[in-house]
């Protein structure tokens, strides 16, 4: 596990998240005890500079919470965030602005996160007018540059409005304006959910190509499970505020360990017609966020939950290369019946 005090060189990671957590007040009756959504308990990973990582996760799982934490759009409650070797909010670390400038996100509703009084030229001018410190002209030119990098036409482009524009071009603003500020880092919060298929595999092929061009590193969040497989390098599963496993792409998707993670794997839809997903693969509703079960979260709705499980909480441990889970039937002496079995099955 890399440190906090990593030097940020070329082998190390480019953002570095440790034990975050977020905790929101939740509607109170008068004279009840005020009550907690847990909403991000815990989180920690690493992102390596030129590679994506995709989160995956029911609704409601805590993924868009991350993204904005990441951001400091959220304040966190506790936990580290260390973007290339710079720990952030520290007085001789990374302040919230230098942050912003390196990292940026990409909102799912392409037509909120845009000003609508606004024209297209203006919204991405403003960026780099702002933060770069751009003379008006030189910020204009800048803008006409992404827009013509994101296949819109500038003379076509730049001085519509929002609302004149299709859901897939309003999208690609969306990524210039994140452009504009020259980052490092971009956040795809469900950024392609919205999009009709063949405009999805448009802008997907679009981010492919920037993440080449401008040496980008991303953060991809989605439900889409096909997409993540396709985008990403590593896969991240996160299950009511916590990450369950995490590991390479092919070792997720081809031997997935923890059950929720084989659950969603099952319910991926399929082109086979002898492969159709005819019962669901969980049961119920995930539990309460305010009131989450006892050790393991996801034990309510696990067909091999046991005693072990309502009393300790699993810890991430390596099963592999580069492949983690949180789930006490694969750590041997845990107590449950199957750890010794799943330690010899993959022996």
């Amino acid at each position: 596990m890399t440190a906090l005090d990593d030097s940020g060189g070329p082998a190390h990671p480019l953002l570095l998240v440790r034990g975050l957590k977020k905790h929101f007040p939740a509607r109170r009756h008068l004279f009840a005890p005020r009550e907690m959504v847990q909403a991000v308990d815990g989180v920690s990973f690493s992102l390596m500079r030129g590679t994506t990582l995709g989160v995956v996760g029911e609704s409601g799982c805590g993924k868009s919470t991350t993204a904005r934490l990441l951001l400091h759009l959220i304040k966190p409650d506790a936990g580290d965030i260390v973007f290339d070797g710079e720990r952030v909010g520290d007085l001789q670390g990374l302040s919230v602005r230098e942050l912003r400038l390196q990292m940026q996100m990409v909102f799912q509703d392409s037509y909120a996160s845009l000003n609508p009084r606004a024209t297209v030229g203006d919204i991405i001018a403003f960026g780099p007018r702002t933060a770069k410190g751009l003379a008006p002209r030189a910020a204009r030119e800048r803008a006409e540059s992404l827009l013509d990098q994101v296949g819109l036409r500038p003379a076509l482009f730049a001085r519509r409005y929002p609302h004149e524009l299709s859901g897939g071009q309003r999208q690609r603003v969306n990524i210039a304006r994140a452009l504009a500020s020259e980052p490092r880092l971009l956040i795809l919060d469900e950024a392609v959910s919205a999009l009709d298929k063949s405009v999805e595999a448009q802008i997907l092929n679009l981010l492919a190509d920037l993440r080449r061009d401008l040496a980008l590193t991303y953060l991809f969040i989605s439900h889409d499970l096909n997409v993540v497989r396709h985008v990403s390098d590593r896969v991240v599963v996160m299950y009511l505020g916590h990450i369950v496993e995490a590991g390479e792409v092919a070792a997720i998707y081809h031997r997935p360990h923890h059950p929720y993670t084989r659950a969603l794997m099952q319910a991926m839809p399929s082109m086979d017609p002898d492969r159709r997903t005819e019962a669901s693969p969980l049961s119920g509703d995930p539990p309460n966020p305010i009131n989450p079960p006892s050790g393991c979260r996801f034990r309510t709705r696990c067909a091999f939950a046991e005693a072990v499980c309502a009393r300790l909480a699993p810890t991430l441990d390596a099963i592999g290369d580069d492949h983690e889970v949180a789930c006490h039937k694969m750590v041997p002496g845990s107590g449950h019946s199957l750890a010794d079995k799943m330690a010899a099955a993959d022996d």
